[in-house]
């Protein structure tokens, strides 16, 4: 049996040799196919970081009302808040620290000074900054934290927020879509070169049913002959993912447009999607060669 496995791989190898430029012509049309996946895979492994990073970024801000200052009322609130479902972590800010902050943003001495005549009598509110696992999640939890007694107000970005999320959300789903048809136009073009060397050696698997070889011996080779053509195919996506994605990164510092947008780090984001493709590529050809074989043996049986 094992002797039988490493024939069927010895054969896969001299089909690819033996018909050369078929395998070539496959491989190219499988390379081209696993390039255009590798730059969606990239595109959307990169949104689901830029969405991670700005679901992180955008915080609910509930302001505590004046009556429900007391450190007990305080910590009833901040509890109740962090028994709500998605919620990540609950950070206090004193009246104090929202002031101090609140000074921090004028650079003007004047405007500084103006403003430090309010210390005394404080305006600002006790807050409660929000962090929640999921974008979609946001106003959801703030009406939730909004109907908590002494939370006077809560702010989370409103619509706007919401809706950039979803846009990144629906620009990964949309990857993820594509990634999946590339992946079935792979397994046809593959099916469709397998089956033209089937054709060109219809009279070997002739000779070798005549001999009373099984469907399942016949077909090994041109499944593993599949699986290496697709192999062959990912080798130049392969390279370009990794030494492109790594020059691109260097080249950005890792940084898209803002400190939000941050890149995914090369590593080791590069050898997964190295490893996925090559993964698609030895797939989808043992998928088009298995569907092209055993198409042909039926219809010649």
């Amino acid at each position: 049996m094992i002797r039988r496995f490493f024939r069927h791989i010895r054969e896969g190898f001299y089909g690819v040799g033996r018909h050369a430029a078929m395998s070539v012509s496959s491989a190219s049309a499988v390379t081209i196919t696993l390039l255009i996946i590798s730059i969606f895979m990239i595109v959307t492994g990169n949104m689901q970081e830029v969405t991670q990073n700005i679901e992180g970024s955008v915080k609910i801000s509930a302001f505590v009302a004046y009556d429900h200052e007391e450190q007990a009322q305080l910590d009833m609130i901040q509890a109740s808040i962090k028994n709500l479902e998605h919620v990540v972590s609950v950070e206090y800010s004193s009246k104090d620290q929202e002031f101090d902050e609140l000074m921090e943003t004028y650079e003007d001495e004047s405007a500084r000074e103006a403003l430090e005549t309010y210390r005394e009598d404080n305006p600002l509110h006790d807050a409660f900054y929000v962090e929640v696992n999921d974008g979609d999640a946001l106003k959801d939890t703030a009406e939730k934290i909004q109907a908590i007694e002494g939370i006077e107000t809560v702010n989370y970005g409103g619509d706007s927020a919401l809706m950039f999320v979803r846009t990144l959300n629906s620009v990964r789903l949309g990857g993820a879509i594509l990634v999946a048809g590339l992946s079935a136009l792979a397994i046809f073009l593959i099916a469709n070169t397998i089956k033209l060397t089937i054709y060109a050696r219809s009279n070997e698997i002739a000779i070798m049913r005549d001999v009373g070889a099984t469907n399942g011996f016949i077909r090994a080779p041109f499944v593993v002959e599949g699986m290496i053509i697709g192999a062959l195919g990912a080798i130049i996506p392969i390279l370009f993912t990794i030494f492109g994605y790594i020059f691109i990164y260097d080249k950005l510092g890792g940084v898209l447009f803002s400190e939000m947008f941050k890149m995914t780090p090369p590593h080791p984001f590069v050898l997964q999607l190295s490893l996925i493709l090559l993964g698609i590529g030895m797939v989808v050809g043992l998928i088009g060669s298995f569907m092209s074989v055993t198409k042909y043996l039926r219809w010649k049986r």
